[in-house]
This record gives structure tokens, C-alpha cells and sequence, in this order.
């Protein structure tokens, strides 16, 4: 099963966050191992992360603190020393910050979402500490979340779902390096891209597959979504061609230990990365629909799309993506909402109704 996977991504974002650790105060070490049955190694991480550039903007911003010598002085008292406009102080800082790597400076811009996402990793902290009594204040509660303006939702429309498998088939807009590139990867890639298009299915539950995980007597596979849930999913015919297909191929390779059950393989026999599904969805949508900016999360958009269109079920399509709150679901598709609207307002005609030949 997917618990492989799991394991070895649990491994890999522990071992980050135990470095991680030893640059920040003594106190988030508690406070990880608090949260930690509830969330995933991954997501304490990026909480350490935003953490830490936060102690980082204390140092350097703040002058309440611009005598301590690194992030890891400071102490659980601190935090009650921080008021609601410093955190305001703090995300309009993450509007565009620049910091040193290797010597370089590096500018970085954090929009609405990014904003929101390093606001609540310190509502959390604060949350936790406040519950344990062992600080007084919540000075991030008191801060509005920035607002979230939703970005129009790009898809793939009918016949451009066919350029993009065309050009993965046939080669079609690729350079000549590509192209010898294609010859090695393209019954994969052809799965890989029937898999997004024809199940919604998120990339990391995708690099995630064993080859145990499916069952062509059913046509179904197993997924871990996010948070750890299991879940399955149901394909049609062609993604089950796709996939038969390339088991005939995946038959006859060699993986390297530890990557035996892996379902999709790179070049050098180890499980596909998220990274490496990436850009050759990227190759592949500039190929065909360079107008168009086309992740693999564009080609889950598409599928909810087509599935929400012909059915009208919102509520299907919030349990076939795996979206815990069909809200989420209808935030993403409300433009298709209004087109169906459009389409009942323009059916009705009312003078003209009543011009019908009753004879």
C-alpha cells in the first residue's frame, strides 16, 4: 500500500524538522510534539518554517528585540510582549522581504495565501500555549486573516484536453531533445496524464501509488489523502488502458531497492517525484496550450469541471476530489454555477410565451 510512501515522507520531513529545531526556541519543541497525532510531519515543517521567518522579523524589526542573537534565544515570556499591531506590522513586512542565501539576496513577495498561512502557523502556537496556560494574550487571534481574493480557476477545455494527450502521443510542439526524451516516457506520461483527467486525483496521492494499490477487477485504486485518510478511487476504460498499458512496460523494469512497489518509475528505476510530474505536465501544456498556464492541479480542475458538468452534483464532486467541505467544492466551481444559471434564465421567455399558438 501508499504507506510506504507515507513512511518514507514522514521520515524525510521529521529529520528537516529536527534541524530545523535546533534554530528556533526551546519552547516550539513542545509545542510540535503537542500537535504532533494531529498533523502531518509535512505540515509541522512548513509551521517550523514560517516560525522561524517570523523570530527572524522579531531580530531584525522589532525593537524589543533586536538585542538577542539568533532565533533560538528566545524565550515562552516573549510572546506575551507582542501585540496584534505587531503581527499587522509582521504581514505587511511579508509583502516583500529580502533576505541572504549563500551570499545572495533573495526578494521574496508573499500574497494573500501565503500571508494567511504564516498567520495561522502563529495562531497555532499561540493557541497552544494559551490553552496551557502558559502564556496570557493571543495578539494573532486579534488579526483579520487577509482577505482571499479567489483567482479565476484555468482549465482545459474538450479539445484541449486532446492537444495535451496528443502532444504527449505523438510528439507534436516538442524539441528534438524532447522528443528522444518522449520515446522513453511516454506510455508512462500517458498514464500519468489519463490518471489526473480521469480521477481528479491530487499529485502527491498520484506519486503515491503502489502497484498493489489497484484492483483492474474493480477498476479501482487505493489512495492516502491528505492527512493520512484512506480513500478509494474508481477509473473508466481509459484510464484503465492507460494503465494496462503501461504495466507492460513497468513489468520488465528494475526498481531500485526500496522503490519495488512504487507504480510510476523514473529513469532511474526510483519512485517519480512530484517535482519530475511536474514539469512534464509543464513540457506537455506548452506544447499544446501554451496559452495557458497548466499544473497538474489544473488538470484536477479540469476533471471537477467535466464531472460537475455533467451532473450537477456538487456533492459528488466534493467526495470524488476528497474536498472535506463541499464549500470548498463550490468556491472552485460557482463560475460553472452561473453558467448553468445563464442557460435556465435564457430557456424562459415570457412575452413571448404568451404569442403561443393555444389553436
Amino acid at each position: 500500500m501508499q504507506d510506504d510512501y507515507s513512511t518514507q515522507s514522514h521520515k524525510k520531513y521529521t529529520v528537516l524538522l529536527r534541524e530545523l529545531l535546533k534554530e528556533l526556541p526551546d519552547f516550539c519543541a513542545e509545542f510540535f510534539r503537542g500537535i504532533d497525532s494531529r498533523t502531518t510531519a509535512l505540515t509541522r515543517y512548513a509551521y517550523a518554517t514560517d516560525l522561524r521567518l517570523f523570530f527572524t522579523y522579531l531580530i531584525s524589526e522589532h525593537k524589543k528585540f533586536v538585542h538577542r542573537n539568533s532565533t533560538a534565544d528566545f524565550v515562552i515570556s516573549d510572546l506575551d510582549l507582542i501585540s496584534p499591531t505587531d503581527i499587522e506590522m509582521y504581514l505587511d513586512y511579508l509583502s516583500l522581504y529580502t533576505r541572504v542565501v549563500d551570499e545572495n539576496e533573495i526578494s521574496t513577495i508573499n500574497q494573500e495565501r501565503a500571508k494567511a498561512r504564516k498567520l495561522a502557523s502563529m495562531r497555532s502556537l499561540y493557541k497552544y500555549f494559551y490553552k496551557k496556560e502558559k502564556i496570557f494574550t493571543t495578539p494573532p487571534a486579534m488579526v483579520d486573516l487577509p482577505k482571499l481574493h479567489e483567482k479565476p480557476i484555468i482549465r482545459l477545455d474538450a479539445n484541449e484536453i486532446v492537444d495535451i494527450l496528443t502532444a504527449c502521443d505523438n510528439s507534436e510542439g516538442l524539441t528534438p531533445r524532447q522528443i528522444a526524451y518522449n520515446q522513453n516516457t511516454r506510455v508512462r506520461d500517458i498514464a500519468i496524464l489519463t490518471l489526473f483527467l480521469g480521477t481528479g486525483i491530487r499529485i502527491s496521492e498520484l506519486v503515491g501509488i503502489d502497484i498493489d494499490d489497484i484492483n483492474f477487477v474493480s477498476n479501482e485504486f487505493a489512495i492516502i489523502r491528505k492527512g493520512g485518510k484512506r480513500d478509494v478511487l474508481v477509473f473508466g476504460i481509459e484510464v484503465r488502458s492507460a494503465l494496462l498499458e503501461y504495466l507492460l512496460l513497468r513489468e520488465k523494469m528494475k526498481p531500485k531497492e526500496e522503490h519495488e512497489n512504487a507504480l510510476f518509475l523514473s529513469l532511474q528505476m526510483k519512485r517519480i517525484t512530484v517535482r519530475a510530474v511536474e514539469n512534464m505536465v509543464k513540457k506537455f501544456a506548452r506544447a499544446a496550450v501554451p496559452q495557458k498556464n497548466i499544473t497538474p492541479h489544473k488538470l484536477r480542475s479540469t476533471f471537477g469541471t467535466m464531472l460537475y458538468a455533467e451532473t450537477g452534483d456538487i456533492y459528488l464532486v466534493a467526495d470524488v476530489l476528497g474536498h472535506k467541505d463541499v464549500n470548498t467544492t463550490k468556491r472552485h466551481y460557482a463560475d460553472i454555477s452561473r453558467e448553468r444559471r445563464r442557460i435556465a434564465a435564457e430557456v424562459i421567455t415570457l412575452r413571448e410565451y404568451g404569442k403561443i399558438d393555444k389553436s
